[in-house]
């Protein structure tokens, strides 16, 4: 396990149903941005080191879908599935994101990519959803050390391939 310089800020402020994660990474938003909408780099980082992705499906475009399976052991154990409404490249992304568990939790989230000069880039994420209840739900679940964990292997991903 890697080490990392940036910190990743998960915030839920109380009086908005919202999640905002914000994020640093030395490399330039297009690499970023790539990683996001490449299916395989995308299957290589998302989620917490003790499980592997596999993409289902993935038409990184406006208007497109994606799902993704989570397995551990060979075993599935989650499946997320949802929809490219804007994909503007190097720059923001905004798609819903659904556990297949509990289809009502719908999550609108968009994803922006910063320059930061330098070959680095800030992404900020901002993931509304319906209610209190189902935000609390998503923070309950383990979401924290699978976005910490995903976010390690996407630096060292990036490293890799510069």
């Amino acid at each position: 396990m890697t080490t990392t310089r940036h910190q990743t800020e998960i915030n839920a402020p109380a009086d908005v149903p919202t999640i905002e994660i914000v994020r640093e990474f030395d490399a330039a938003p297009e690499r970023v941005f790539r990683a996001h909408v490449d299916p395989e780099l995308y299957a290589r980082w998302i989620g917490p080191r003790s499980l592997t992705t596999r993409v289902l499906r993935w038409d990184a475009r406006t208007g497109g879908e994606w799902a993704f399976a989570n397995d551990r052991g060979g075993e599935e154990i989650a499946s997320f599935f949802g929809s490219f409404h804007e994909v503007r490249p190097n720059e923001r992304i905004v798609w819903t994101f659904t556990y297949e568990g509990e289809p009502d939790g719908v999550a609108l989230e968009t994803l922006t990519f910063e320059a930061l000069g330098g070959g680095r880039t800030r992404l900020r994420i901002l993931s509304v959803v319906e209610d209190f209840e189902t935000r609390d739900g998503v923070l309950a679940s383990g979401m924290e050390v699978g976005v910490k964990e995903g976010y390690e292997k996407l630096d060292e991903l990036l490293a890799r391939e510069s």
